[in-house]
């Protein structure tokens, strides 16, 4: 299984320069989780959901951008990428050919998209699953975002005040509820004295500059505003490529594992099932 057959060969990337609006609307209308910047056909960094929203104020690809990112050659094979994205936490590789040119994007989903071929039944168990928490449905979405940048998680189960999964929020839902908020401060340069004398030489020592300021902001909103509603779910002793499959036909990063009272114990994402990869589990594909 090579990266060359399930890798996306229709790449959606940026050239600098461009900036922060032209990829955000990119990921919005797209729904992918973060694009490769080129220039003069070479890949020279990558920018994510998580570099907009954690760098709100910045605008400029080039220090948006995570430089001199990791890729992997064509040639590849799945194992290899799998062990790469669970090494270093990455959702994508950027594909190269022996030219050091981009020829593709291999991402966590297309990983799952093989697993889903293999017939692991394999339970799921706590080898694939991560401990997690839920916020309550009215919190605020600006506060949301926060508690996902401090936690490090793509996704966060929400619920109502009967302590029941109502929803669940993720990257991607705050990404498309964002906009783009302009203003101008204002910094106070000035030399500061207790006194209140108007002289020629307090005028002249003050210093005060005004700027614009362009920011990725969130709708001050509560996040059930925003949230997924219909929730899907899966028991902890589903089979890996069972839930591979769902998450692949539902097209979701993440599933919330829930017990035989269908209350919340864990979450699936996809960067922790793609570990099975790692191992060269399961059997081969069907023809």
């Amino acid at each position: 299984m090579y990266v060359r057959d399930y890798m996306t060969k229709d790449v959606v990337s940026v050239e600098i320069p461009s900036n922060r609006d032209d990829i955000l609307k990119i990921l919005k209308r797209t729904g992918i989780s973060g694009v490769p910047v080129t220039e003069k056909g070479k890949v020279v960094g990558v920018v994510t959901r998580k570099d907009l929203l954690r760098k709100s104020e910045e605008t400029q690809v080039a220090l948006l951008m995570t430089p001199n990112p990791v890729m992997i050659s064509v040639d590849a094979t799945l194992t290899e990428a799998a062990t790469v994205m669970t090494r270093y936490r990455f959702r994508r590789l950027p594909v190269i050919d022996e030219n050091e040119c981009l020829v593709g994007l291999i991402s966590a989903a297309d990983l799952v998209a093989a697993i889903a071929q293999l017939r692991i039944k394999d339970e799921i168990s706590e080898c694939y699953t991560s401990s997690t928490f839920a916020l309550w449905e009215e919190t605020p979405l600006p506060l949301v975002g926060r508690i996902m940048e401090i936690s490090d998680v793509e996704a966060v189960p929400i619920m109502d005040d009967k302590g029941r999964v109502s929803g669940i929020i993720a990257e991607r839902d705050l990404i498309r509820s964002s906009h783009i908020e302009d203003s101008v401060e204002v910094s106070d340069f000035s030399n500061g004295t207790d006194d209140d004398e108007w002289t020629w030489e307090s005028i002249r020592d003050m210093h005060v500059i005004s700027y614009g300021v362009s920011k990725v902001r969130l709708p001050d909103k509560p996040v059930s505003a925003s949230m997924i509603t219909n929730v899907i779910t899966v028991p902890k002793n589903a089979g890996v490529s069972e839930c591979a499959l769902l998450m692949k036909r539902s097209r979701l990063d993440q599933l919330p594992v829930v017990n035989g009272d269908k209350k919340l114990i864990a979450m699936l994402f996809d960067r922790e099932l793609i570990k099975v990869l790692c191992a060269g589990a399961g059997e081969a594909p069907d023809q």
